[in-house]
């Protein structure tokens, strides 16, 4: 033991003894360690994003059935298909007992909301059960969400985003206060309804702790107070907000008997609504019995499309398998970049050991003449390379938490890079190894002079 460390203590008295070039050869290292940090960190950034839109949308626990073509064989049997209805929804509550909840939809495009002089077209308009808070995973901040009293009398009443806030009553951006425009009465399609209610602001993360950091800044003079207002309310979003909360806060929800009786009268028949749904969603109760699930939702809609196949069940399973994809092509080439960036740093390390052998060859000589061992040589010049190796490792840990505090600046993901303890350890380690490896060669080499012929070097 006492021999390691005293190889240890001769390894660092070497590398303070030529301190730049020492520095030089580490630096290799110690770009591959934050580059590796800082790929990581930005990967699982990005994968809690993911994940993040994956649960903002009902979580694994969501199924959707939708009409769809008819398979190539009932193409006979078009004039029979009548889409998922209602009929469907009854059926997966009485039957389906692997079901935890079910939420029909009827959504209409070009919905065009007035209030005043101004104007809204919602992204996502429909007409739905108060289950969808649940599915959809929405949080009524203020007001309420409409009952089955609302929905049985089809009660012109609406909940809606704050983008549609926004819009039609003015942003906090804009007035400096925040607003809350439950009872106030808006237009739609000629059709008055009332506001009862208000989802909460939906956002990434990066975007709430952009918001949360503007707060902080220090406020001076009557110039910077609109940035004060929008920085305490401030909501739009931005670019930076994605797609999936962007929708949460367009969504503008009213009973579903409202939206059937006042809004598809006239795409219906012998003075009848029409009655397809737009989407029918389910919760399972289970995640690990999804495909027992799925294929008791099957048998129960052929049995009520009477064997024809006009719908199609989507799982959000197939976003899961995307989001771990595209995490491990992202993680095995940023690695993969990242080691060749390490091995790099080994090759200058090794190239600076066998320059400092063929310096030293006369002080080899001299110890081998004295009595040091193969293995004496060996384990100190492989101890000086690991040495090095450490050193730039631990160098590089520091180094990626700037590097990761910049990325967190300029990158485009929609979370901040997170660094984790597990590839702290894997870039230190990768690090030593790399170390150990850039050193057997020129170990070899020392271990193996001839002493004689050492002592005779000039």
């Amino acid at each position: 033991m006492n021999h390691i460390l005293n190889a240890f203590f001769i390894g660092f008295k070497e590398i303070w003894a030529h301190k730049f070039r020492s520095l030089l050869t580490m630096l290799g290292i110690i770009l591959g360690v934050a580059s590796l940090v800082g790929m990581s960190a930005l990967v699982k950034g990005m994968e809690n994003g993911m994940r993040e839109a994956l649960v903002a949308v009902g979580g694994l626990e969501k199924v959707r059935i939708e009409e769809n073509d008819l398979p190539a064989s009932q193409q006979h049997l078009a004039d029979q298909a009548v889409g998922v209805t209602m009929a469907d929804v009854y059926a997966i509550q009485r039957n389906a007992d692997l079901i935890r909840s079910v939420t029909p939809e009827m959504r209409m495009r070009d919905a065009l909301m007035t209030h005043g002089s101004k104007t809204y077209n919602s992204w996502y308009f429909a007409g739905t059960w108060p289950s969808a808070l649940d599915m959809n995973q929405h949080v009524v901040q203020y007001g309420r969400m409409f009952n089955e009293v609302d929905d049985e009398n089809a009660r012109n009443v609406c909940v809606i985003g704050t983008a549609a806030r926004d819009a039609l009553f003015g942003s906090p951006d804009e007035t400096g206060k925040e607003i809350i425009p439950i009872g106030e009465k808006v237009n739609i399609k000629g059709e008055v309804f009332t506001i009862i209610g208000m989802f909460e602001h939906y956002e990434s993360e990066q975007d709430a702790k952009k918001r949360e950091l503007a707060k902080l800044q220090p406020v001076t003079g009557n110039t910077n107070a609109p940035t004060r207002q929008k920085s305490m309310f401030g909501r739009k979003g931005g670019n930076s907000t994605s797609y999936i909360f962007t929708w949460k806060n367009s969504t503008i929800y009213i009973p579903l008997n409202t939206m059937w009786l006042k809004f598809r009268s006239a795409a219906g028949s012998n003075n009848i609504p029409d009655p397809r749904l737009s989407s029918l969603s389910v919760k399972v109760r289970d995640v690990n019995n999804l495909d027992p699930t799925i294929r008791q939702l099957r048998n129960v809609l052929m049995l009520t499309h009477h064997g024809i196949e006009d719908f199609a069940v989507q799982t959000q399973e197939d976003w899961a398998d995307r989001i771990n994809s595209a995490i491990r092509n992202a993680r095995l080439s940023g690695g993969i970049i990242s080691i060749i960036s390490l091995l790099v740093g080994g090759i200058g390390i090794m190239n600076i050991m066998l320059a400092s052998i063929t310096e030293r060859i006369r002080e080899i000589g001299i110890r081998k003449a004295i009595g040091a061992t193969y293995s004496d040589i060996f384990i100190q010049i492989l101890v000086e390379s690991v040495v090095i190796a450490i050193i730039g490792g631990a160098a590089g840990l520091v180094a990626s938490m700037g590097l990761v505090g910049v990325l967190g600046v300029i990158s485009a993901a929609e979370n901040t890079p997170v660094i984790t303890v597990s590839s702290l350890m894997l870039a230190f380690s990768f690090s030593a190894g790399v170390g150990v490896l850039a050193g057997l060669i020129p170990a070899f080499k020392a271990a193996k002079l001839d002493p004689i012929q050492a002592l005779r070097y000039e």
